[in-house]
């Protein structure tokens, strides 16, 4: 069965995932507001009747902003660790599940695995989303790549990966020295060359999508990250998940593809199709 993928908002402003089947999803973090997502799903085609539930990373403002709202319009059971969900504003604690490292939640036929990542946060979490033989990472706000990212995005079919800062722009930027610090400092992102660097040593042969996601407005560039990206992409498409915008949708299917084929949505119909690339 096909896995579909879509990033909702990815940046300091606003962070919300979508990976879901034909029958269920879930959404990573709740950073935009609930009109928002409603109105970005629309566009794309996915029903948020199929979202079941809610995975929250860390407390960070921009991982959650949208989350009391759209928890309790949609009645949506949202998994939390103990110690981030008494930041996380008026969610009813009957509808707030413990989540604990590497315990999984079962979502339908969708499989959570959360796991421990390094971020200025009370309890942060990465997490792998599985649905058959499809593995799905989502890897942001990570101070560095540990063990545990490296062991999970070896096994990813397409992966959402922080590539926040380029090192130069921060460096020579405007930000006050404990900011620099902070961002590079081990628990607060990757740059593109941490990010590139894991890609071409750890990226599994059938990794058919990479979405750098997080980038920072004033400490990096899109296209320059996609030219680093680029010359090492080899068979896996690499684009961009934008601060201001929703992405397309990705296919993501194990099963192999004609040369240069890639499963796309046609967003005048809503029907995914065959695409050349």
């Amino acid at each position: 069965m096909p896995v579909y993928i879509a990033s909702l908002n990815s940046g300091s402003n606003g962070n919300c995932y979508y990976v879901g089947n034909e029958h269920e999803a879930v959404l990573v973090d709740v950073g935009i507001s609930c009109r928002e997502i409603e109105k970005r799903m629309l566009r794309l085609g996915l029903s948020i009747q199929k979202v079941k539930a809610i995975f929250i990373s860390h407390e960070h403002t921009d991982h959650i902003r949208g989350l009391p709202v759209l928890a309790k319009k949609y009645q949506l059971p949202v998994y939390v660790t103990d110690g981030t969900v008494h930041h996380c504003g008026e969610v009813p604690r009957e509808l707030c599940f413990s989540l604990r490292s590497y315990e999984s939640v079962k979502i339908g036929e969708l499989e959570v695995m959360p796991f421990p990542k390094h971020h200025d946060a009370v309890e942060p979490h990465s997490f792998m989303i599985t649905n058959g033989e499809t593995r799905i990472g989502v890897f942001t706000d990570i101070g560095v790549p540990c063990e545990h990212l490296i062991r999970h995005f070896a096994q990813c079919h397409a992966a959402f990966l922080e590539a926040n800062y380029d090192e130069q722009m921060l460096a020579n930027g405007r930000y006050p020295y404990f900011l620099k610090k902070r961002i590079s400092g081990g628990k607060g992102h990757l740059s593109n060359k941490q990010a590139l660097d894991m890609f071409i040593e750890h990226k599994p042969a059938y990794m058919s999508h990479v979405l750098l996601a997080h980038l920072s407005k004033d400490n990096n560039d899109p296209e320059l990250a996609l030219q680093m990206f680029t010359p090492h992409a080899g068979s896996t498409h690499v684009s961009v998940a934008s601060r201001f915008f929703e992405s397309e949708v990705f296919v993501i299917d194990p099963q192999p593809l004609a040369p240069g084929e890639s499963h796309t949505l046609n967003q005048v119909t809503g029907q995914f199709q065959f695409a050349l690339s």
